[in-house]
């Protein structure tokens, strides 16, 4: 049992229900057998959040899929058994999840095709929805893709807004060293060559390229092959399934993109008594 997963449910599950189901008021118990049926072709995520789920209420169910596999039109995902004032209280709970975690998943899996090829990896961002970070980044590594950090105190990112009001760069990060933990990584934003020349020099550990021009990528890749060998390179800022195969011929470590998560799109799922 996953502590976060139950809270999470119980939480979405509240929301739904709210003082009691008025359906369940009017009749009695019986024992039905229902499924979940894709309409659309992707790949699947939730797995585990609808499991917990299922068993939280114990209700019987069959998997006849996996996170990470692919799925097609008119198949069967999942078969359950149980009263069925249970099966539709939890029914609009269920499919919500499945569909907007395999909506990731399934939008994730269309950018990691396309840089499959490159040794580079793909991440995500914090553009998530609020309270939702853990169950979309469990989307996209179900998608394939890895995930950058998960919140502030993971890694220490100075983006612009920071370096607009710390004067020495390398000054700042030798105080870092000393005050987070030994683990984390320092990554500092540039948005041109001068500024990740300087990032560099200054000790960063990863320096997100953001928002550069190809060229100009390839300008710091260069200097970070001839100089500093140790410091992974990030390309970032509107990347789409357009342009991510450019930014992956660049020679830059990994690959950040939002749109893995907030541009997806919901399968479309259906639950069938």
């Amino acid at each position: 049992m996953d502590l976060q997963i139950r809270a999470f449910l119980e939480d979405c599950l509240a929301e739904d229900l709210g003082a009691g189901d008025l359906f369940a008021r009017l009749v009695g118990a019986k024992e039905v057998k229902a499924c979940v049926l894709s309409k659309d072709s992707g790949v699947f995520s939730g797995q585990i959040y609808a499991t917990e789920l299922l068993e939280m209420l114990g209700l019987k169910y069959a998997w006849k899929i996996a996170d990470k596999e692919s799925f097609s039109p008119k198949q069967t995902l999942l078969e359950v058994e149980g009263d069925w004032r249970l099966l539709l209280q939890i029914e609009r709970v269920l499919l919500n999840i499945l569909q907007h975690s395999s909506g990731i998943a399934t939008k994730t899996a269309s950018f990691v095709r396309l840089v499959k090829d490159h040794p580079i990896s793909l991440l995500d961002t914090r553009k998530t929805r609020p309270l939702l970070r853990v169950f979309e980044k469990y989307s996209v590594r179900n998608g394939g893709a890895k995930n950058h950090r998960l919140g502030l105190d993971d890694a220490l990112m100075v983006k612009d807004t920071h370096l607009a009001h710390i004067g020495n760069l390398q000054a700042f990060i030798a105080k870092a060293r000393q005050e987070i933990p030994w683990t984390a990584k320092i990554e500092i934003e540039a948005s041109n060559v001068k500024m990740a020349l300087e990032a560099m020099q200054a000790g960063a550990d990863i320096v997100m390229c953001d928002n550069m021009d190809i060229e100009s990528i390839k300008e710091v890749v260069a200097e970070r092959n001839k100089n500093y060998p140790l410091v992974l390179l990030e390309a970032s800022g509107n990347i789409t399934e357009e342009s991510v195969q450019a930014y992956a011929k660049s020679g830059v470590n990994a690959i950040s993109s939002g749109a893995l998560i907030h541009q997806a799109v919901w399968v479309d799922f259906s639950f069938r008594i």
